[in-house]
């Protein structure tokens, strides 16, 4: 969007307004199981609560629409049940908290019409409005204002605002058969290698922009808490992140729309990547009290980092979902010994991986990347698990 300083003004009493609202609910919540015999209260009973609340507050609540509050109480709502969801399975709980005035970006409008419509017929600015008196630069073809399903959601990032549509469309059609069937091994020297032998290299933004972030930040700490030079350094470490974040989505997309585009059948890893950047347990010293030994924890630190700047998870993401609307077949293996079985002869052994990027066999003397072996393996299992799965699925039910 592009709004003026009064409309930015009022943006920023929008999302102050709804994160009062969030917050009071969220307190309530808390009240009620502390002090009232452990009840807890809903979503229905909060939402029922909305029309009191409004006549009391006109000129902060009462001022914003229904269902947008709805729409906030349901975020609410949301986390509250993937609390429970975690800690019934065992997970890391993370209760709901409190949300400061700096960490709620957005507000939903779930209806066209109620609080925020969106016309699609540019005015003579020649720009849509997707809320009155405010313009937006219209990146893609919107849909039409009034269709139904269609939801509005206003965010700011940074100092910047910006209106992202979801509507409901028809199945997209599937693209043409190519034939193609590939392998894929993630890593950090490069970013993929598939079972063609090709390799996509791997950009490595967070490291190139590591030393423009660490002077911001180090700029960031200098400044007095409050100031207006405080404010503008945030939002300048705040930029550089965003740019990185966005130069890897970037990445993932490309990559992931030239797989898709000439393969019917994609097998990759199914990494715990969670798992890969655990750090490493301290070992204590038996011979010194308090002490402890060396347990790699530094070198680990820059391998987590490494991995995270890769961004496999997203990247996955991205991949599953481009091969769902194109109507490709994606399977995810076993990635234990990917890269230390021989495509050749099928011998398992650490020793056929002597160095990071060369694959020897002990047993036949074949000889390869690595990457590109891994690649290899990856693909068979995944043809098998796939005609595996197919011949489940047309085995007649006694």
């Amino acid at each position: 969007m592009r709004p003026t300083v009064g409309q930015t003004i009022a943006l920023g009493e929008m999302l102050r307004d709804h994160c009062s609202l969030y917050n009071g609910a969220l307190q309530e919540r808390r009240e009620a199981y502390r002090h009232a015999s452990k009840t807890s209260i809903k979503y229905g009973t909060q939402s029922a609560q909305l029309k009191e609340i409004r006549a009391f507050d006109t000129e902060r609540q009462g001022r914003w629409s229904f269902s947008s509050q709805q729409a906030t109480l349901r975020r609410l709502d949301k986390a509250f049940t993937a609390f429970f969801r975690r800690a019934k399975s065992g997970d890391t709980p993370g209760y709901p908290r409190f949300r400061g005035a700096n960490w709620f970006d957005t507000v939903d409008f779930p209806k066209d019409g109620d609080g925020c419509r969106w016309d699609s017929a540019p005015p003579r600015s020649g720009h849509p409005r997707p809320l009155p008196g405010r313009r937006a630069r219209q990146g893609q073809p919107a849909p039409a204002s009034g269709r139904q399903g269609q939801d509005c959601l206003g965010q700011r990032e940074g100092r910047k605002w910006f209106v992202v549509l979801t509507t409901e469309q028809s199945q997209p059609e599937p693209l043409d058969a190519t034939g193609g069937v590939v392998g894929i091994d993630m890593g950090i020297a490069n970013f993929l290698a598939d079972s063609d032998g090709r390799f996509v290299s791997n950009p490595r933004h967070g490291r190139t922009a590591a030393a423009r972030l660490e002077a911001a930040q180090q700029a960031l700490s200098r400044c007095k808490r409050g100031s207006k030079r405080r404010r503008k350094a945030v939002h300048k470490v705040a930029a550089l992140h965003r740019k990185v974040r966005r130069q890897r989505l970037d990445h993932a997309h490309k990559t992931a729309l030239d797989l898709v585009r000439e393969h019917d059948f994609i097998a990759h890893e199914d990494l715990k990547i969670r798992n890969m950047r655990a750090t490493p347990a301290p070992k204590p010293d038996p011979d010194k009290q308090g002490a402890f030994l060396p347990n790699g924890a530094a070198v680990k630190a820059g391998l987590n980092r490494s991995i995270s700047d890769a961004g496999w998870g997203v990247f996955l993401t991205i991949l599953r979902a481009k091969a769902e609307s194109a109507g490709r077949e994606v399977i995810a293996v076993d990635p234990r010994n990917t890269s230390r079985t021989c495509p050749e002869c099928g011998h398992v052994a650490k020793e056929n991986r002597p160095a990071q990027e060369m694959f020897h066999c002990v047993s036949c003397a074949h000889t390869a990347h690595a990457d590109t072996v891994g690649a290899l393996n990856v693909l068979r299992a995944g043809l098998v698990r796939r005609d595996a799965n197919q011949a489940k699925r047309e085995a007649p039910r006694s």
